[in-house]
C-alpha cells in the first residue's frame, strides 16, 4: 500500500470496479462493440474533485489482477492520491453496462467475492483519514459484507474523533441488499454523518414510513437525526438543502442527457469540491447542479466529470468553442 502521508482534502474509500459499456443502444447481446474503463461512486467524487482542484484520496482493495491495475493508473492520472491494498487473494471486482432502451441504463454487478469485500478496520490508514478535511463514505460499501460495514463504521469514528467532516451519500443499491436490512444500517450512518446526500427514495427508506413528502421537508427530516447539512438530489427536478437550519432550493439546468450513470457522485463532487473551498451554501449547491448537468452530457461513470475551467460551458448558446 502507498504511503498515508497525505494532509486535508477529501479521503474516500470503496469499491471501484472495472466496467464494461456496451457502445450501442439495445440488448446486450447484439452491440457490436465494448469500453473498457473503471466505475465506482468513491473513485468518482474523487476525481470529480480533483478535476475541480481540490485535494482528494483514494483508498481501497483491489485485486492483483490487470484490473486492479488498471483502476490505479487511471486514478493516479486523474491527480487522485491512491492507496490501495493489492489482494492476491480476491479479483477486482467487475460491472457490466448497456442501454436496453436510450433513456435508461442497465448495470450488472459482479462483485461477490471480489477483493472490495474482504475490507476490514484494520486495513484503514488511520492518519490519512485523521488528517483529512472531509471523508466521504457511502452506503453501497457496507452493502459488500459485514467486514466491510464495519470498517465504514470504523472509518467514520475515527473522524468524528479527529475533527474530519464525515459526508455519507445513502446511494442505497436494491441489488446488494433488501430495503429493511439496509435501512437501520443508512440510518445509524447518517446519524453519525455532518454531510448528508440522498434521492427522495433513498431518504424515505432511511427516514421510514413516516417521511414527508416534499423535497425540502425530506431535507429538513434528515436533519433532525443529526448532520448539520441535509442534500436531497433528484436528478432533472434539481435538488433541495438545508444547511445549518436554513433552506435552499435549485432547479436543474437543462441538458441533453446521455448517460445519467454517476450523476449523482458528479453532483457530490461538485458539492464537496466548494467545501474544501470553504464556499458559500449557495455556490457549494450550483456547483454541484453544474457539475451533475455537464457530467450527464457525455457516456461513461466519470468521464463526463469536468475541470473548473469548463463550468461556464452551460452559459454559452455557441456551440462551437474557439
Amino acid at each position: 500500500m502507498t504511503d498515508a502521508g497525505s494532509v486535508g482534502g477529501l479521503f474516500t474509500f470503496g469499491e471501484t470496479m472495472g466496467l464494461i459499456s456496451a457502445l450501442d443502444i439495445g440488448p446486450l447481446e447484439t452491440a457490436r462493440g465494448f469500453r473498457y474503463g473503471i466505475g465506482g461512486a468513491e473513485s468518482n467524487v474523487a476525481i470529480g474533485v480533483a478535476r475541480l482542484g481540490g485535494s482528494a484520496t483514494w483508498f481501497g482493495r483491489l485485486g492483483a489482477d490487470a484490473t486492479g491495475t488498471m483502476i490505479g493508473r487511471r486514478l493516479r492520472a486523474e491527480n487522485v492520491e491512491v492507496l490501495a491494498i493489492y489482494d492476491d487473494r480476491h479479483p477486482t471486482g467487475l460491472m457490466v453496462k448497456h442501454h436496453r432502451f436510450a433513456h435508461a441504463a442497465h448495470l450488472d454487478y459482479h462483485r461477490a467475492g471480489s477483493a472490495a469485500t474482504a475490507l476490514t478496520p484494520a486495513d484503514l490508514p488511520a492518519a490519512a483519514i485523521q488528517n483529512a478535511e472531509i471523508l466521504h463514505v457511502t452506503g453501497i460499501t457496507p452493502a459488500l459484507s459485514a467486514s466491510a460495514a464495519d470498517t465504514v463504521f470504523a472509518a467514520v469514528e475515527l473522524a468524528r474523533n479527529s475533527g474530519t467532516v464525515v459526508s455519507m451519500d445513502v446511494n442505497y443499491r436494491a441489488k446488494l441488499w433488501r430495503p429493511e436490512v439496509a435501512a437501520p444500517i443508512l440510518r445509524q450512518l447518517v446519524t453519525r454523518s455532518d454531510i448528508v446526500f440522498a434521492g427522495p427514495e433513498e431518504a424515505r427508506l432511511v427516514l421510514g414510513p413516516e417521511a414527508p413528502t416534499s423535497e425540502i421537508e425530506l431535507a429538513l427530516a434528515l436533519s433532525t437525526l443529526g448532520p448539520a447539512e441535509s442534500i436531497l438530489k433528484n436528478g432533472a427536478r434539481g435538488a433541495a438543502a438545508v444547511v445549518r437550519g436554513e433552506r435552499y432550493q435549485r432547479a436543474a439546468l437543462p441538458v441533453h442527457a446521455i448517460d445519467t450513470v454517476g450523476a449523482g457522485d458528479a453532483f457530490v463532487a461538485g458539492y464537496l469540491a466548494e467545501h474544501l473551498r470553504h464556499s458559500t451554501p449557495d455556490v457549494r449547491l450550483n456547483t454541484a447542479i453544474h457539475v451533475g448537468a455537464l457530467a450527464v452530457t457525455v457516456p461513461g461513470d466519470c468521464e463526463g466529470l469536468p475541470h473548473r475551467s469548463d463550468l461556464d460551458v452551460l452559459a454559452t448558446s455557441e456551440d462551437i468553442l474557439r
